[in-house]
């Protein structure tokens, strides 16, 4: 009996296994975030700004902002070197209100070394209609160091890149009107039909009505009056936490620069005999300097002297990897080659091109 309720109490996470909220899988639409860019200074730099000789733009913008403070530098020649300009970017969220703080991103374009310890001064953030919705100001936070001498100079990290946490504030919000939207349409971030047709069941199913149609394999459309929820709002958050699988696709990722090679869960490999082998190829140079003797006329003549080879490896020989009809059986009569991750990405590209390897083969 003891026995039994564990298996049930069992029974609910092995259900779960692989599912995956609603909101993790989607994008509401009309509910998402804009991106917003601005152009600034910072200043207060250790002597690590811009060299306004190679970055004319800093002092024509450093000009402009001492005039408005009612400082007239017309016709001085100054030369600061505390002073870089910058990029200052960020995503204004959803539904940002008025008085919002904001995260942001600053970047030197000039020839600035560093932005540790500076400050950046009352920067306009314009989202791509050319308004203005935060004003960002602050102290720089970088996340990296540099420091040099006469000879040499090292850098960790990049400091010529930092961030002001809450460092812009909102000073206009996105029309957008959520609470007069009577349809909602779900975009799949990983386009699948039987995915799409999972979350149509599963909305459905947590109604007790039909209020969802899938439209196609990246959109699911939802009837929010036929959810009878006090508003769009209420309907959105009864349904984001519901619990989908997804169907996922058969891929194999490869990145040839780190040799680092990663496969999905449904990836199959057809009955296949594969044999492999390596050619090294050896070029090396011995230049040889003949001299003329003591008190000789002569000159001296360096004589090129090449020792050049090919050795070819024993390899593999022809070996067998059996039918795998799961990832696990994949891995194993691969590891059986008994080769190194980089000949494992040619083996692979070997056998999609022979038809064997059932997946997506993506090359990075």
């Amino acid at each position: 009996m003891r026995l039994f309720v564990c298996l049930l109490m069992l029974l609910p996470v092995i259900a779960s296994a692989g599912t995956i909220r609603l909101k993790d899988l989607v994008d509401f639409d009309g509910v998402r975030g804009n991106d917003l860019v601005g152009y600034g200074l910072v200043v207060g730099l250790n002597g690590t700004g811009d060299g306004l000789r190679n970055s004319p733009f800093t002092e024509e913008i450093m000009s402009n902002i001492l005039e408005r403070l009612g400082v007239n530098v017309n016709g001085e020649d100054f030369r600061p070197k505390n002073v870089a300009a910058v990029l200052v970017t960020a995503s204004l969220p959803p539904f940002s209100r008025v008085g919002g703080q904001i995260d942001v991103t600053v970047s030197a374009i000039g020839d600035s070394k560093s932005l540790l310890g500076g400050t950046l001064i009352m920067t306009p953030l314009n989202a791509a209609d050319g308004q203005i919705y935060a004003v960002a100001q602050g102290t720089v936070l970088a996340g990296g160091a540099s420091a040099e001498g006469e000879a040499a100079s090292v850098v960790q990290g990049v400091p010529t890149s930092g961030v002001i946490p809450s460092g812009a504030r909102v000073e206009r919000e996105i029309d957008f009107d959520l609470s007069t939207l009577t349809q909602m349409r779900l975009a799949l971030r990983e386009p699948d039909f039987t995915t799409a047709s999972r979350i149509e069941t599963a909305i459905n199913i947590e109604f007790n009505r039909a209020v969802a149609i899938m439209r196609d394999s990246g959109t699911v459309e939802l009837n929010i009056a036929a959810t009878q929820s006090i508003s769009p709002a209420h309907a959105l958050g009864r349904i984001e936490n519901i619990l989908v699988e997804p169907e996922t696709k058969a891929r194999v990722v490869v990145d040839q620069r780190s040799g680092t090679i990663v496969m999905g869960q449904e990836v199959r490999i057809s009955r296949v005999a594969v044999s492999q082998g390596n050619l090294t190829l050896t070029v090396e140079e011995a230049p040889i300097a003949v001299q003329p003797n003591p008190f000789a006329r002569g000159e001296t003549v360096v004589v090129p002297r090449t020792i050049a080879g090919i050795e070819e490896e024993e390899g593999t020989g022809l070996a067998e990897i059996p039918e795998a009809t799961t990832l696990s059986e994949v891995v194993a009569g691969l590891n059986a080659l008994g080769v190194s991750p980089r000949d494992m990405i040619d083996i692979l590209k070997t056998i999609k091109a022979a038809g064997a390897l059932h997946a997506e083969f993506i090359v990075r």
